[in-house]
This record gives structure tokens, sequence and C-alpha cells, in this order.
């Protein structure tokens, strides 16, 4: 009523605005007023719009319902006789409309359209004079259906009452029933005809009562309706967003589940209420029948409605609270592997179980499944029955928690297990689960059905990964979630549903999703010169089976490793920003260019599996620009090796073998230490003995003297992303700088116990491990005879034959403190003079071309 409320409130002009619409209006304002609650709570935008009839049909009904209990209302006050005769006139009026429903329902809703319109002119017109402007009449839906629920109890206390009175008049009527049937005086007898006079007028009011009460109970009931019509899109509208969050999509702050529950719960206790009721007056009519009797049919009629209802709510409440998923792959449900166990909890949202009745589940799989020879069959392990017993419903819910279900296919006709030899491969077959509850109250038996989404069944982990791809894929476009020959036609994605999907699986497993950029990437990546149509569409193939580029990965199998690299090993820094991750070569070039020498940025390879480049600019003298890129990191690496780590301590072989870090400045412009220092862990201990130096693994490149004097010239103009060569980068028998970590733990070169971040002693006497041709060693030429070496005084005698000149570099220009900013803790309280000169084999480095990579 808050409209009506504030178009009370109106100044006079636009008051004679409300006037003028309901002079030319055949809705009588004082019906508008007397009717405005129930009025404005209806769906009549539903109703004119609607392509379907019955929505205006039902409210058609319900409307000569309300006015018809409104005149009844009225006719026991002498004050209203001007309402009722409203009432009553328009109600004929409106049935003698050519097309009644949906006339009402278009007069009713134009009609509130121009009341909104009236308030918001003369809000406008209070803003313009500086006055405060009404609050706009707004209710969220909560608010709806708890009010409806309340004026439904108030009505359910009413009708309550007038059935207690009906049973007090109609015991009035028997009592003087049997006295005058008793009296035994002749029936000209003027106190036996004043018996009979009297007991027709309490007949006649017995009658009136029994037709107010079968009113009363039939508004109820329209009323009830509607609740339910409210209640039940609010379902569907949780399970749409339950079905995007399997996938990843984040939760709107929508409904809670255990709101719907109360909702149900509140409604179905109305109905059955109203259902007992109806079984009461059933039998006061049994009790005192006469010809006409309001009670007779309309007791019968009123009953198989909320019955109706009842079936109605009831089967609609029976969902899937929780959908299937396996204990070790909880940020991918959906997907069950045979023999594994698996979850899975159903919910009954009607809240109502009998204090000595048992309530079981029973689940099964594939219920009806696809006509065809090759789909494959499963059985379920385990008990398929779970039983809730009273105590439990009370105090938990209607809730069926399946915990250690699991599957096993069955075998075929011959020997040996099914086989799936048809089209659709194991990855695309898709499998329902179902369960069963037979459920019973206040006599009422249903037996009640519910169904998950669509499963995949997979036999082995490795197949995870497309099996995730093929979930995802239906839950973003299915239309109907229980369609399990989706696959045999799979529909197109546009990008505006695709996109958001691939943010979603890193917002969801890692924490932080994609930006626009990224998104850019990833759709340049996918669609190529069609990435600028915004009504771009990618096919299944394309998404999981085509090679992108030719002879590489799969898009989605490159980018789900991706994903697991993410989430193992480079978390925090992706959701710290540290990560640019998704940009192309050329747009790496564009943006390195522009900033000063040292610059780098982190990007994911576009050709490895699950990989990791960082990538810097240096400006040569002559105002050339190279750019070079590491050999992207992949797992096997940063298990070892931490990110953070190689940043820090990275060193590049300059002149006259002198390393230097060139990773000097995170992109556009952050100093590394401030970019990554909060990563660093590194604390001195001085209270760790002191036998021994402390050494660190790190990763070493060596630039060779010939790139030093011709550098290369970067090409400016815009590229066309490829997996060719690209003008202005140096050539060279290998794409990328060997760090040669990856290449000797595939050796087996054994690094010791889980690395301290800090660092790996690599003995000389490791026999050399085949490096593959990436890493292979330039070859020696022959060597030239040189006088024989003099033996180092200073050395011990045993070390005296070593030729120490290839050492005379260090000596002479290194100084320890160079070394060891801060010095050495370890070496605080002894004098360190002798030992600067003693350099163990900390480093892994391989001794090739630096070159830009093509990763």
């Amino acid at each position: 009523m808050a409209q009506w409320e504030m178009l009370q409130n109106l100044d006079s002009p636009f008051q004679d605005q409300l006037h003028q619409l309901y002079t030319n209006s055949l809705l009588p304002v004082d019906i508008r007023q007397y009717l405005a609650v129930w009025i404005e709570d209806q769906n009549w935008q539903e109703a004119a719009l609607g392509n379907d009839d019955s929505k205006a049909n039902m409210l058609f009904f319900h409307f000569l319902d309300q006015l018809n209990y409104e005149c009844g209302r009225c006719s026991q006050d002498p004050e209203c006789l001007l309402l009722q005769h409203n009432l009553r006139k328009f109600c004929r009026d409106i049935q003698a409309f050519p097309q009644g429903p949906t006339q009402l329902a278009e007069m009713i809703f134009n009609l509130l359209l121009e009341e909104k319109r009236i308030l918001i002119q003369a809000q406008r017109a209070q803003l313009n004079q500086g006055e405060p402007a009404l609050e706009a009449p707004v209710e969220s839906p909560q608010h709806e259906i708890e009010s409806r629920i309340l004026d439904l109890r108030t009505m359910m206390e009413k009708l309550v009452k007038s059935i207690s009175q009906l049973k007090d008049q109609q015991d009035v009527f028997c009592f003087r029933y049997k006295i005058q049937n008793s009296a035994k005086t002749p029936s000209l007898d003027p106190h036996q005809t004043r018996q009979q006079q009297l007991l027709q007028e309490t007949l006649n009011e017995l009658d009136k009562r029994r037709k107010e009460v079968l009113d009363a109970s039939k508004a109820l009931l329209g009323r009830l309706t509607t609740l339910i019509e409210l209640l039940l899109p609010k379902l569907e509208e949780w399970k749409v967003e339950q079905q995007k969050a399997c996938i990843g999509a984040p939760l709107d702050g929508g409904l809670d589940l255990l709101q719907l529950e109360k909702w149900f719960t509140d409604g179905a206790k109305l109905l059955f209420h109203l259902r007992q009721l109806l079984k009461e007056l059933k039998g006061l009519s049994r009790l005192v029948s006469y010809q006409d009797d309001p009670l007779t049919k309309g007791v019968d009629l009123r009953e198989a409605q909320v019955t109706e209802l009842l079936q109605r709510l009831l089967h609609r409440a029976f969902v899937v609270e929780t959908q299937p998923c396996m204990p070790q792959t909880l940020h991918r449900p959906l997907i069950l592997r045979t023999g594994s166990k698996f979850t899975v909890r159903t919910r009954l949202l009607v809240r109502l179980q009998e204090g000595n009745e048992s309530l079981t589940a029973e689940v099964s799989i594939d219920r009806n499944p696809p006509q065809s020879q090759s789909f494959r069959k499963f059985n379920v392990l385990t008990s398929n029955q779970k039983t809730l017993t009273p105590e439990k419903g009370q105090s938990q819910g209607l809730i069926w928690d399946f915990r250690y279900l699991s599957l096993v296919e069955q075998r075929s006709g011959g020997s040996g297990k099914g086989s799936n030899k048809g089209l659709l491969g194991v990855t695309e077959e898709l499998h329902i689960i179902s369960f069963t509850v037979k459920y019973t109250y206040q006599g009422l038996k249903l037996e009640l059905k519910t169904d998950t989404l669509p499963v995949v069944i997979i036999s082995n982990m490795n197949q995870l990964s497309v099996a995730w791809a093929s979930v995802l894929w239906f839950n973003l476009l299915s239309s109907d979630p229980q369609n399990q020959q989706f696959f045999s036609s799979p529909p197109k994605a546009p990008w505006s549903l695709l996109g958001p999907a691939l943010s979603w699986q890193f917002s969801s497993y890692v924490g932080r999703g994609l930006d626009r950029d990224q998104l850019n990437m990833l759709k340049d990546k996918l669609f190529g010169k069609n990435s600028r149509n915004e009504n771009a569409w990618l096919s299944w193939a394309d998404f999981t089976k085509r090679e992108s580029p030719p002879g590489k990965l799969p898009f989605w199998t490159w980018l789900d490793k991706i994903l697991d690299l993410v989430h193992d090993h480079l978390k925090d820094l992706w959701n710290d920003g540290r990560i640019m991750g998704f940009v192309s070569r050329s747009q790496e070039r564009r943006l390195l260019k522009k900033t000063i020498s040292g610059t780098f940025l982190l990007r994911f390879s576009e050709t490895s599996e699950g990989g990791i480049t960082c990538s810097w600019v240096e400006h040569q003298d002559d105002d050339k620009v190279l750019i070079y890129s590491l050999q992207p990191f992949t797992k096997e690496v940063l298990q070892s090796l931490p990110l953070t780590k190689i940043i820090r301590h990275y060193q590049l072989l300059a002149e006259e073998n002198i390393p230097e870090n060139p990773l000097c400045f995170l992109y556009p412009r952050i100093p590394r230490d401030e970019a990554f220092g909060c990563y660093y862990e590194d604390k001195v201990n001085l209270q760790e003995r002191r036998k021994y130096l402390k050494h660190k693994l790190i990763v070493v490149s060596n630039r060779q003297v010939d790139e030093l004097q011709q550098p290369l010239e970067l090409n400016l103009e815009p590229e066309v992303e490829s997996s060719d060569f690209h003008p202005g980068l140096a050539t060279g028998p290998d794409p990328g700088l060997g760090l040669g970590l990856e290449p000797l733990l595939e050796a087996g070169l054994d690094l010791g116990p889980p690395l301290e971040p800090t660092l790996d002693m690599v003995s000389q006497r490791v026999p050399k491990p085949d490096l593959g041709p990436e890493l292979e060693l330039d070859p020696i030429s022959q060597p030239v005879l040189k006088p024989e070496p003099k033996p180092d005084p200073d050395l011990p005698h045993d070390l005296r034959h070593l030729n120490t000149e290839p050492m005379e570099i260090f000596r002479n220009s290194m100084k320890i403190e160079e070394i060891m900013l801060n010095g050495d803790p370890l070496l605080a309280d002894e004098n360190t003079i002798d030992e600067a000169y003693i350099f163990p084999s900390s480093h892994f480095y391989i001794d090739g071309t630096l070159i830009p990579s093509d990763y």
C-alpha cells in the first residue's frame, strides 16, 4: 500500500491528476483504495504483457474472489452500503468485459504505471523547490514474501475463528432442530410456529456463515497460490546460481537455501493447515446438510486445489543441495572417477516430518539413459539408501548426506568391461544421478524425485582436465540441465559468455580473476583476425581439440596447465598483481621498449606446457633496443627453486665474467626488491653453527662477446603473433636462455634434500650430465702450449700443482665485501682476510649464447 499512501500525500495539482486518472477509468477509486494492498501485491505486468493468458486468468478469478469476500464483509456494516454497492457493480461489470481477464490486467497495469508517473513528477517538483523528496515505493522481494506470509497467517487465524463460530452456529441449529422434532404440540400452535420461524432463521444464518467461511477459504487459497508463484521462481534462480557456481562463478549474495527452506516450510504449513480446516468443513457438512448447501461441492473443490498446490510445492522442494564431488578435487565438482569415493547431499525444503515416520532416500544413476549401445552403464557401490530418523530431521533438517558413494562400470555382454566406441568420447558422456524419497505427512503420500546436474565419469586422473572442459561448456551453454546428448552436437560459445567463465577459473581456484587486457590476449589467441568482432563465437573443437598454435597444445590444455602452475607455485605473486601473465610477445615488446634498461615483466609461455618466463629490456649506447626472455620455468624447476629467488639472485655474466643481475625494475618501474621483498625468506641466524659457509642455488646465464659487439635492433613495427621468427630478435640455434636447472634435474643430478631457499653445492666430482643440444658446450679448440705455471706459494702443499692464473681476475678485482654487502655473519668473530679468495662452486650456469626467446 506504500504507493497508494504516497499518492494520498501529494500536493493538490498532482491530486487533481490522480482524480482525473480515475474519472476516466472503469476501476472506481474507492475500490482502488479498499483493495490497495492486494492490488499492489500482484504481478500485473506479467499478466498484461506475458504470452501466456493463464496468469491473467488466475488474477481475474482471484480479483473476483476478493470482491465477493469484501462485499460479504461490508454487508455486516450498514455504513458501508455505498462501498458494497460499488463492489457488486464492478464485479458484474468486469465479468461483462469482452476479454475479461486480459482487459482487467491491462487496465490495472496501466493505472499503476500512471500512478508512478504522477509520483515521479511530484518528486521532481519537490527537488526543484529544495524540499525533501518522497521515498520511492521500493520493496525488496524478500520483504514482500515475508509480508505475504504474515498476512496469510492473519487470514488463517480469522478463518479458524470463523469456522469456530460456524461450529457454534451449527450446534445452535442442531439443538433447536432436535427440540422442534421432539415437540408434540399441533403445528397451529403459535409457540410452535414461532419455534419453526426461529429454526428457519437459524438455518439461514448457518447458510450465510458457511458461504462466508467458504469464501474466506477461497480467498486464502488464492493468496497462497500467489505465494507459491513467488517462491518457485526464487528456487529456480537458486538452481541457476548453483549451476554457475559449480563452474567457478562468484556468488552474487543472492538467496540462501536456508531462507528458501524457511519460506517453503511456512507455505507448506499454511497449506496443510488449510487442508485440515477443509476436512473439518466437510465433517460439518456431513452432520448438517440441506438443499443448496454451499459446502457440499465447494469444500471438495477447494481441497483438490490445496492438494494439487501441495504436490506441486513438495515435488519442487526436493533439491540437490551439494552436487557430486570427489574429496580430492573439491574445486572441480561434477567429475567422478570409477572406484573413487564421492559425496552428494539432497535436501527437502519443506521441513515437515511425522513424529514416528522415517524417510528413506534411494540413489540410482541414469534412470532414463540415451538409447545408444556405446553409452556406458554404471552401478552404485556401497549402500544406495540413506534413512533419516525424525530426531535428526527435527534437529538438522530433512537432509540426506551421501558421503561414501562410488561407481563401477557394468560389464558388457561379452568379456571385459563395457567400451565406448561411439561418437562421444569418455569425457563427453554425461550421466545423471537420481534420488527418490517416499514422503508421508498428514495422510498425504508422495514419491519425490530429484536429479543432479550431469556428471562426467572418468577412469584416470589424466582425463580430469578435458572432463572439466566438458563440465564448463555444458553448464555455460545448456538450457536443459537434463540433456545427456548435449555433446552430440555441442553449440558454439559466444565470447561474452566464455570470457567471464575463463576468468572464473582463476578467481575461484587461485583468488584473482583475469583483467580486461588479459582477456583480450586470450581472445586474440582464440579468434585471431576475428578477435575484434564483438559477436565472435567459438566451437567446442576449437576450444579443446584444435592445436593453438599449430603443432602446439590445444587452447584449453595450455590454459589449464597455467592454472595449475599458478595455484601450486605462483599464487601469492598472481594475487598481488606481480605477474602480468597473459601478454603476447608483440605486446610485450611494445611495453618494454618504452621503459628504462633493466625493466622486466613476467608472462606465461605461449608454447610450453605450463611455463612462465621473464623478459627484460636493454638499451644499447647506439640507441638500439634488445629484449631478452629466459627459457620458461615449469613446475619441475619451481618445485626446487621459487620464482622469487630466481628473480632475486639471477646473474648474467657480462664483460670479464663479472656477474650482474639485469632484472632491476618490475614493469612499469617498481624496484625489484620493493616488488618482491615481502616474499624473501632469508633471515640471518647468528646462533647457527659456523662450521660451514652458507650457500645458495642461483640461475646464471652467460653473455657472449660477439653479442656485446653486435647488438641487435628491435623491430618497432606492429607484429602479428606467430611462432615463426620475429625480425629484430637475435638468431641462434636455441630459442631462449638455457638455465640449466631443468635438464640437470632430468639428468639425475642430486640436488640434495628439499632445497633451502639459499643454496645447493654442486660437487665438481659429479660426472658431466647429458645436457642435450640446448646446453652443449662449445667445442674447445686445440690448446696452445704455454709455459708450465709456477706453483703458488700461498697454497697448501697438496694444492700447489693447481693452475691459479684464471682466478687472478677475482683475486685482483673482487672483494668479499662486494659480494656480501653486510659481511658474513658466520665469520663475524673471525679474520676473513685469509678467506677472501675461497669461492666454492656454488652456481649453476650455462655456457651458451644469451639470445631472445621465442617462448
